[in-house]
């Protein structure tokens, strides 16, 4: 009688074509034992999974062991999120199955299993919280860092996404204009459904709320966060703060029919907040007495496509709203210099070339490590005027520049991947 042999274990990777294949890890070693070449040192939260970093080029790629199904579902929920829905999140890219390792034991013959791994794209110029914590100006970031956790569960269950493990380790945080942009890291535990009822949406923000404020005690053992600042008010306030925003997003208005400016007014403080207004239910009584409005489909960005869509540049929505504004003020100086007026696409083009990129690329290679570009423009903006306080005028561009790259730019510590101090 012939036996069969036991199929040999068949290492599987389904990845995203146009990105590094992989194949050059030592996939049959536990990732707790990895010492490849590639492997980066970058800062990261805390995770109940073995986490490693690998660089190919300048990307760098975040390993998570874990297992076979909870990978594929989480690569998929990773997917719908960063993908389908454009929500900001770390950038799916691989998941690996079929790895096995050769046993040392002589008593155990032939390979043994070894765990699934999730493979995401890390965020270049992303900032742990425990980085922002450990700067001196903690208190700044304390509140932008809730905002943007605010603003991020807000599009989560807006899209009928319940995050299930909201945290300052599940989160990552970029600049955006003097504030703060959150990115989910982890979707292990997160749903989707059509929409997300109040009990779960509620539950949510709890879980979210209770491990924050672990984290903030956390912080405050290690001497990273004031010990006069109670993490259950910085909390309380991420729940308020979330309120306002859910209900300015999502309230049904009462209006009298006199009232229909209000119908703009609404949509113009939802446009301030930086969501836009897709479609807007309004319903009248029998009797034509009173009216009520909703908003149905609410997205965030306005800014950001409104920049896209004139220059092609895509950043955070305060950065927009900023470059935005500086591009608005640029086009006024061409009419007025040039007495004549020119099309939005026209003052948006020269507004590109004849500054923004002017600068961009004048930034010596050394240095573009230091910020993202739209940060970095707007950080000169901010130097630039306060060289023409300090003058009394309207400093040269050049000059203003080279202030900035040597006075400002130079000092900065580089900010493209934040390394392990721990």
């Amino acid at each position: 009688m012939v036996f069969a042999q036991p199929a040999e274990p068949r290492l599987r990777i389904t990845s995203r074509v146009s990105d590094p294949d992989f194949l050059d890890l030592p996939w049959d070693v536990p990732l707790i034992d990895w010492t490849h070449p590639r492997m980066a040192n970058v800062a990261h939260g805390i995770s109940r999974h073995i986490v490693r970093f690998v660089a190919y080029g300048e990307k760098v790629f975040a390993l998570k062991e874990t297992i076979d199904q909870p990978a594929t579902d989480e690569y998929r929920m990773l997917r719908l999120l960063h993908d389908d829905f454009s929500l900001p999140t770390v950038k799916p890219i691989a998941v690996v199955k079929g790895r096995s390792a050769r046993s040392s034991d002589p008593q155990h013959v032939g390979p043994h299993p070894l765990g699934a791994v999730l493979i995401t794209r890390y965020l270049d110029f992303s900032l742990p919280y425990r980085y922002l914590f450990g700067s001196d100006q903690s208190e700044h970031y304390r509140q932008r860092l809730i905002d943007a956790l605010v603003v991020l569960l807000v599009r989560l269950h807006l899209h009928g996404v319940v995050w299930g493990d909201c945290s300052l380790s599940n989160t990552l945080f970029r600049r955006d204009a003097g504030s703060l942009a959150a990115y989910l890291v982890d979707a292990e535990t997160s749903e989707h459904s059509p929409s997300v009822s109040d009990e779960l949406r509620l539950n949510d923000l709890d879980v979210g709320a209770t491990n924050i404020a672990g984290g903030l005690l956390d912080l405050q053992s290690e001497g990273r966060f004031p010990m006069d600042i109670d993490p259950v008010s910085v909390v309380d306030d991420l729940r308020r703060r979330y309120d306002q925003l859910w209900g300015e997003l999502t309230r049904t208005d009462e209006l009298d029919p006199s009232e229909r400016f209000r119908i703009d007014q609404r949509i113009a403080r939802v446009n301030q907040l930086g969501f836009d207004i897709g479609e807007l239910a309004i319903e009248r009584s029998a009797d034509g007495s009173r009216l009520w409005i909703k908003p149905v489909v609410v997205e965030e960005g306005h800014h950001h496509r409104v920049l896209l869509r004139l220059t092609g540049l895509a950043v955070q929505e305060n950065q927009a709203r900023r470059l935005l504004g500086a591009m608005n003020a640029y086009g006024a100086w061409l009419e007025a210099t040039e007495g004549r007026s020119q099309p939005t696409a026209v003052r948006a083009y020269r507004w590109l070339s004849e500054r923004y990129d002017a600068l961009v690329d004048q930034i010596p290679t050394e240095l573009t490590d230091r910020l993202e570009p739209a940060e970095l423009y707007i950080s000169y903006l901010d130097h630039k005027k306060a060289l023409n306080a300090a003058a009394g005028r309207d400093v040269d561009e050049n000059l203003a520049r080279d202030s900035f790259l040597r006075s400002v730019l130079a000092n900065m510590p580089s900010e493209r991947l934040i390394a392990d101090d721990s």
